[in-house]
């Protein structure tokens, strides 16, 4: 990193590791450590929404927000931005909805997928990445980032299939527990039965914008779901 001005940082072991946790702690303060030694101005972070209060906050969330410590404890300025769902290609939430809803006519579904959700166009991310190289210095700085809706895993699933004209029935059932639901996701989709499972632990938190400080820090106004999800089919199709 000699010579260079802003490191991104976009790593997450969650889907080659057994020990995540450890593992995205450990690569986080290797990065920090090399970017401070080399004179890194600033480092940008791509990690996760979610409360930091909540004692039932998810490990994969959890995970994210150590990693965005770990990363501003190096002295080095760092600008995190938090997103919940990233709807496009290369989202590995995004393709856990597309593969369901592609495959299942009918989906027995957690409770969880009731719980409120900002979701965030991949476009609008890369936006959010690439301003940031250009803010004037002022320290580290957090971001909490999403599309102008609040919506549900269960609303997306449905708005997905719209667009797509296809029919689903999402049937909601009271026990269906992170252990067998990603099972289940490993025989319907092509995500790995643990990557599944730590997705399906973070359902349960509720991933909104609480803080609005993004809009006044950068000209990006993102898409709405709608659009988003209308687009996102479009780059995987066309």
């Amino acid at each position: 990193m000699r010579g260079v001005h802003t490191a991104y940082y976009l790593v997450h072991l969650m889907s080659d590791s057994k020990d995540f946790e450890k593992d995205d702690k450990q690569a986080a303060a290797h990065f920090a450590a090399a970017a401070r030694d080399a004179g890194v101005r600033r480092i940008v972070y791509l990690g996760g929404l979610g409360d930091d209060d909540d004692p039932n906050l998810s490990p994969h969330l959890r995970s994210r927000h150590e990693v965005g410590t770990i990363l501003r404890s190096s002295g080095v300025e760092t600008v995190e931005f938090r997103a919940g769902m990233v709807i496009g290609a290369g989202s590995l939430s995004y393709q856990l909805v597309k593969s369901l809803t592609d495959r299942l006519p009918v989906m027995l579904c957690p409770r969880w997928l009731t719980t409120a959700t900002q979701p965030v166009a991949v476009d609008d991310v890369l936006s959010y990445l690439l301003a940031a190289r250009e803010m004037p210095p002022g320290g580290s700085r957090t971001f909490e980032i999403g599309s102008p809706d609040v919506t549900t895993y269960a609303d997306l699933i449905r708005e997905y299939a719209r667009q797509k004209g296809l029919r689903r029935w999402l049937i909601f059932v009271p026990v269906l527990t992170p252990y067998l639901s990603g099972l289940w996701l490993a025989l319907v989709t092509p995500a790995k039965f643990e990557v599944g499972r730590h997705l399906i632990e973070g359902l349960k938190n509720s991933t909104v914008v609480r803080e609005k400080t993004a809009r006044d820090a950068f000209p990006v106004r993102p898409m709405g779901v709608k659009d988003a999800i209308r687009k996102a089919i479009a780059d995987t199709t066309g």
